[in-house]
């Protein structure tokens, strides 16, 4: 799978993209990402890619010209084309389905916005889809560009490895939360671990670890359970439950 990048800041890149996981992909030629810098696509020998808005206001608006002289030089580039992706706060929230409908596509391009935001010529007709990380606003679409690269990679066959069973029950597949893990030791300051995890009885660990994970939804994303594949016994084991939310840490 490929990934482009725009951006005026391509620094910001190097770091994440030589660690981990992801650097692993792109060594053994799972994933691509190239990232490049928009200012090249700039009109003038200044490189501005922004001005001031029409009508207006604060802050500076991305201009139109090295953005789309920017896409259509990218795309050029490599086949197929890509799905051009806006990331910015008014995009589909990311969430678990729309980095699997992310990871079906071949090659990604995405358009890292800065300033007030992008020229509204760009979202109408160059852009195929825009995404949001959450219901914040960021100095720049840089770091979400990140965490959709990193996110939408691990579903990309081999990148994970030997570790590619453990995605089916990671947070939010199925709707649900991941259950609680622990490691050696088994007691730790008077803290014990949970004798069924230590019992070798494999059907109980997984019934165990299946409620773990409803409980935990229902105490921290009761939101999610609506939508949750869960059978007709498990809602009314949660609706049996007493269960007060958890406090959030402060």
């Amino acid at each position: 799978m490929r990934f482009d990048v725009l951006t005026i800041f391509p620094g910001i890149f190097s770091g994440p993209l030589e660690e981990s996981i992801l650097r692993r992909a792109r060594e053994a030629g799972l994933v691509e990402v190239v990232v490049h810098d928009l200012r090249q696509w700039a009109g003038d020998r200044h490189h501005k890619v922004d001005d001031y808005p029409f009508g207006g206001g604060p802050g500076m608006v991305m201009k139109p010209e090295p953005l789309f002289a920017a896409v259509e030089a990218v795309q050029a580039l490599a086949a197929p084309p890509a799905t051009v992706v806006l990331l910015t706060p008014q995009g589909r929230r990311l969430d678990r389905a729309l980095v699997a409908e992310l990871a079906q596509c071949p090659r990604l391009l995405l358009l890292c916005g800065r300033y007030e935001g992008v020229d509204e010529r760009v979202r109408e007709h160059l852009v195929d889809r825009e995404v949001s990380v959450g219901d914040v606003v960021l100095s720049g679409g840089e770091l979400p560009a990140l965490l959709l690269i990193d996110a939408v990679a691990r579903l990309v066959p081999g990148v994970l490895g030997g570790g590619e069973g453990s995605l089916a029950e990671e947070s939010f597949e199925g709707g649900l939360l991941e259950y609680p893990q622990y490691t050696r030791p088994a007691e730790f300051r008077g803290w014990a671990v949970p004798d069924v995890l230590l019992s070798g009885h494999h059907a109980e660990i997984e019934r165990w670890r299946r409620r773990q994970r409803l409980l935990r939804t229902r105490q921290r994303r009761a939101d999610l359970l609506a939508g949750a594949a869960l059978s007709a016994q498990e809602r009314a084991w949660l609706d049996s439950l007493d269960v007060a939310p958890e406090r959030p840490l402060n």
